[in-house]
């Protein structure tokens, strides 16, 4: 795959998806599954804001319903968020005249810091906003010891 740069202003910027059209128009079914499979992660964007009481994740998941994803913790610290676009079955008598919306398998991973609650994770779907909050854990107070 070769390596595309780009920017108006001097600056480049490394474009790792620009050869997946390249990919899909000359490669054969496993590599073209690849490229959609990458793409749908692409696609897949999602935000990780942290606050002082949680660490709160939004994914952008339109059409898709809270059956069809899955979200999990892996090695204690893992944070995976999965699930698969279906494609649109059509019938002989359709006509394409675009497909732009990307299909497929997806999957994000992050590594969550320490102070991470992983046994209170809450997740909600509305209107194809994925949240998920993780909570974290209170820091140690200092406290005093008396001296007997």
């Amino acid at each position: 795959m070769a390596l595309h740069f780009y920017g108006g202003n001097g600056s480049s910027i490394f474009d790792p998806f620009a050869e997946l059209s390249s990919i899909l128009a000359c490669g054969n079914d496993q590599s073209k599954q690849m490229a959609r499979d990458a793409s749908a992660v692409a696609n897949t964007r999602v935000d990780w804001l942290e606050t002082p009481e949680a660490h709160v994740f939004k994914a952008d998941l339109p059409g898709l319903s809270k059956e069809e994803v899955k979200i999990s913790v892996e090695d204690g610290r893992t944070l995976q968020i999965s699930g698969e676009r279906k494609k649109h079955e059509a019938q002989k008598s359709d006509k394409w005249h675009r497909v732009e919306r990307s299909y497929g398998s997806f999957l994000r991973k992050f590594r969550l810091p320490e102070s991470a609650n992983v046994d209170a994770i809450k997740a909600q779907v509305d209107n194809g906003v994925l949240s998920i909050t993780v909570p974290k854990t209170p820091k140690p107070q200092p406290r005093a010891i008396p001296v007997e």
